[in-house]
């Protein structure tokens, strides 16, 4: 099987080359082992409503009548791969959140204030439907420091989520989010190279616009500016625009696996971010079949050619 790196062929979508300050940000260790050590935890409920899907099968280009008829979800149907991360949002007043707009919840302390989803896994179970209560169990399961000795300290930290119907006691759904929180000033970033199959075996491209990403962060209650103002993504994060979310490229890559494989009962799904995907740029979505039965999926900006996101789907 050939492969292909992909890399940036155009200069449209190189990262900008961030304009901060070089002095570094002090770092208060000693808080920030303290908040390490701290046990996370907390859940969240949730009615998995068809009204609520509605708005978010009208929001995707998979499911709007755009690439096949539309269907609407109809109580007691399984609940879509990947749809369950426009529920189980957490709910706080404005002023509980940080100054970019994020929720603090599973959050380091300052300076760790530059948050970036760097990927993921999912895992099913067992099916929830449509109609269902259900109940989100988080964990934060890691920690891990990074850059610390080189100058650009960094934060990882791994979100376990367990997802349940409400009053079961079996797991559905089995969820790990992967967030990186940054220390102001930023660092540059360059593009990553992504090994990935040069001849995909099938294709989606949707180009997500500003709506799109207004679309998606109504849905998931995020109020991150990082999707929504272009001026704080080019003068606050030093991105050419607004970012796509992370999640909604990851559901994006769920979907078009979906389209083909409509009677695959999906098992794991194993996703990166390598990097930013931009707002009202062509996307294609690629899938590729593994010997062994699994599907490679990634998603690739159009013109450049550089991969936003790839991942891996057991069936």
């Amino acid at each position: 099987m050939s492969h292909l790196l992909r890399h940036s062929l155009s200069v449209g979508i190189s990262p900008v080359r961030r304009c901060y300050s070089q002095a570094s940000t002090a770092v208060d260790t000693p808080a920030l082992d303290r908040w390490i050590r701290a046990e996370k935890a907390g859940s969240l409920s949730d009615t998995l409503r068809r009204e609520h899907l509605s708005d978010l099968y009208i929001s995707l280009p998979t499911r709007d009548g755009t690439a096949r008829p539309s269907d609407p979800p109809r109580d007691g149907a399984p609940l879509g791969y990947g749809h369950h991360l426009v529920f189980f949002h957490p709910r706080n007043p404005e002023r509980a959140l940080r100054p970019d707009g994020s929720d603090q919840e599973f959050c380091p302390p300052e300076p760790f204030t530059r948050r970036m989803w760097a990927g993921g896994t999912m895992e099913w179970r067992r099916p929830l439907l449509i109609g269902d209560s259900a109940i989100a169990a988080s964990r934060i399961a890691s920690v891990e420091k990074k850059g610390f000795d080189h100058g650009s300290p960094k934060v990882f930290v791994k979100q376990r989520i367990e997802y349940s119907k409400e009053g079961g006691s079996e797991i559905c759904v089995v969820e790990e989010r992967n967030h990186v929180y940054l220390a102001s000033p930023g660092n540059n970033r360059r593009v990553a190279e992504v090994d990935v199959p040069a001849a995909p075996h099938f294709v989606f491209e949707y180009s997500p616009s500003a709506t799109t990403l207004f679309r998606f962060s109504a849905l998931t209650f995020n109020g991150h500016h990082i999707h929504l103002d272009k001026e704080y993504a080019q003068k606050s994060e030093g991105y050419p625009e607004r970012l796509v979310h992370g999640p909604l490229t990851a559901l994006m890559l769920l979907e078009l696996a979906a389209m083909q494989l409509p009677n695959a009962t999906f098992k794991t799904f194993v996703y990166r971010a390598f990097n930013p995907m931009v707002v009202n740029r062509m996307t294609q979505l690629c899938g590729f079949k593994e010997n062994d039965g699994s599907i490679r999926l990634w998603a690739e900006d159009v013109e450049s050619g550089v991969v936003g996101m790839a991942a891996t789907l057991t069936v």
